[in-house]
């Protein structure tokens, strides 16, 4: 694990920051030969690691030595769930080559989403992958997005039964403060209510005006209002906050995500979010 820097009086005052891949996809999806140019530029950026969503058909071990070779710590990466669930031994021996010391269910399909039938399905199927990741030394993590602050029947947001139905020894947590924000919950409560069970904490900013579909994330506009991602520190979040909050909640990293870049090339949005966490001594 990178190390952390310390301020004078010994305390922690900043984490390690990485990127997640899927803000890049357009620069390799299509063309996976430029992996290791992408990955040379994000260190170049100053990000200390990446974490993956998908293997664009390149080979793991590949992808281990570009890593390498960029400086880069892999950090995580984001596997669907039916994949997971599928065959979990398969999803742990291919993230091992490459290092990765977390998978993550980047999240549930509809049909497994809170106060859909396949819920609670889900949320056994979780534990068994976790207990599985476990014993491969890896760490199984969720990432929400806002649907898990619908109430579930008693009233209880799905958020927080998801960490209270399957086990912490199975599953820990991969907050991103847009949704929880954009959801109308306080990013910074959340990440203290999960102090200790925060291992990665997605930083994401957003600009939101009206009332938009926000389970439609493709979409930069609805009927009733606008919803478009930003670099961090360009949208509507209070950085400081939140970032104090990471802190204290005992995390591990945070990593830069930003799903669509609309006219801004991505590269130059990773850039500008990277800047601005400087600015703030991180």
């Amino acid at each position: 694990m990178i190390s952390m820097a310390v301020e004078e009086t010994g305390k922690m005052s900043k984490l390690p920051v990485g990127i997640q891949v899927y803000g890049l996809r357009d620069l390799i999806e299509n063309t996976p030969d430029r992996f290791e140019q992408v990955m040379m530029q994000v260190k170049e950026l100053g990000y200390d690691g990446a974490e993956l969503a998908g293997l664009y058909g390149l080979e793991p071990e590949y992808i281990r030595e570009v890593f390498d070779k960029a400086g880069l710590i892999p950090i995580s990466a984001h596997v669907p769930f039916e994949e997971l669930a599928a065959d979990p031994e398969a999803a742990a021996e291919t993230y091992k080559k490459i290092g990765t010391e977390y998978l993550a269910v980047p999240c549930l399909p509809k049909e497994s989403r809170p106060n859909a039938p396949g819920y609670q399905e889900a949320l056994k199927e979780m534990a068994r992958i976790g207990k599985i990741m476990k014993e491969n030394g890896i760490t199984l993590l969720y990432h929400n997005h806002d649907f898990e602050f619908e109430t579930l029947p008693d009233g209880e947001y799905a958020f927080d039964n998801i960490y209270a139905e399957v086990p912490e020894e199975f599953l820990k947590a991969e907050p991103d403060v847009c949704w929880i924000k954009a959801a109308g919950q306080s990013p910074q409560e959340y990440l203290r209510r999960y102090k200790g069970r925060n291992e990665i904490v997605h930083l994401k900013d957003f600009y939101k005006e009206g009332n938009p579909n926000l389970h439609n994330t493709e979409e930069s506009g609805t009927e009733t209002g606008i919803f478009e991602f930003r670099p961090v520190g360009f949208g509507m979040q209070i950085w400081e906050p939140i970032l104090d909050a990471v802190l204290e909640s005992d995390a591990k990293w945070v990593v830069v995500e930003q799903d669509r870049h609309y006219d801004l090339d991505p590269l130059e949005a990773a850039r500008r979010s990277r800047e601005y966490l400087k600015i703030l001594g991180w």
